[in-house]
């Protein structure tokens, strides 16, 4: 049974008060940066600048630290791990592989801090239009002490979309390579491997042109967020069949599975925008995958 709605492009205004809890760890986190001179801005991501926070979000957020060129290099005085652990006792904390500080605080909410040189780093932001939303940069702009920030965000208030035509042409390159990459690792026999690949390395991908093509692209840097609730349920139930156990049976059925809806995908971005599809090899990938 083909299901349809309608799909919005653009993520919903935030009309939610968000969770008490969260609340207050913001608040919180305000109170300890505005009295730490060495902070001149802090800027909140996820859930919570997108007023989709519940009680099981993240506490992520930007800390800019003062880089006057007339003082000190403070950066290399702020320790990140002391600051958070005046935000709330942690039990955890890590620099994990991106360079972020990821800790857990006492209540096992998760949080990702980026502490970064406000001169530079905030000059970045302008990088990020296209990528990041901040449909309330008000409620995302935490600290700023300067104005430098709040100026940085406020052009992302504008939600922009992919560009259909090259962005489809990516995920169609890179759709064929990926799963080019699990059919190999698979006919090794590296099982473990060829389940991991399809899901972290095929799937968002394959995700971003299913939201490419049914203009539902406001999670777009992570796919599968909200899934449920912004696609089909004919898409839904066609990604469930791109995953599985991590046997062999299991995995090689996910594969063509996911194989044969890409396909579909990408035959469909081509009739819409025009992209090229090379048939050859999407058929000698299939062949492989059997």
């Amino acid at each position: 049974m083909n299901t349809h709605r309608t799909l919005s492009a653009a993520p919903p205004t935030p009309v939610a008060a968000p969770p008490t809890v969260l609340a207050r760890r913001v608040a919180r986190l305000r109170e300890v940066a505005e009295a730490d001179p060495r902070v001149e801005a802090v800027l909140l991501y996820g859930s919570w600048s997108t007023g989709e926070a519940d009680a099981l979000s993240d506490l992520d957020a930007y800390v800019y630290v003062t880089d006057d060129r007339d003082g000190p290099d403070l950066l290399g005085i702020l320790d990140g791990r002391e600051f958070v652990s005046r935000v709330a006792p942690v039990r955890i904390a890590h620099t994990n592989l991106f360079g972020i500080l990821a800790v857990v605080f006492d209540d096992l909410m998760r949080g990702e801090f980026h502490f970064e040189p406000a001169g530079t780093a905030i000059a970045e932001i302008a990088s990020w239009k296209g990528m990041i939303h901040f449909p309330d940069p008000e409620a995302a702009v935490l600290v700023d002490r300067t104005g430098r920030l709040t100026e940085a965000v406020r052009p992302l208030r504008e939600f922009v979309a992919p560009d259909p035509v090259p962005t489809a042409e990516r995920l169609v390159g890179e759709l064929a390579n990926w799963t080019l990459m699990a059919a190999h690792v698979l006919a090794r026999g590296e099982t473990a491997r060829a389940h991991a690949a399809l899901a972290t390395m095929v799937s968002p991908p394959q995700l971003q042109l299913v939201r490419l093509l049914r203009g539902s692209t406001a999670h777009w840097l992570t796919p599968s967020r909200a899934l449920e609730a912004d696609l089909t349920a004919d898409d839904v139930a066609r990604h469930n069949g791109t995953t599985g156990r991590a046997e062999p049976e299991e995995v090689r059925a996910a594969l063509r599975n996911s194989w044969a809806w890409s396909r579909e995908l990408c035959g469909e971005a081509a009739a819409r925008w025009g992209v090229g599809v090379p048939e050859d090899l999407h058929d000698d990938v299939a062949q492989l995958i059997g």
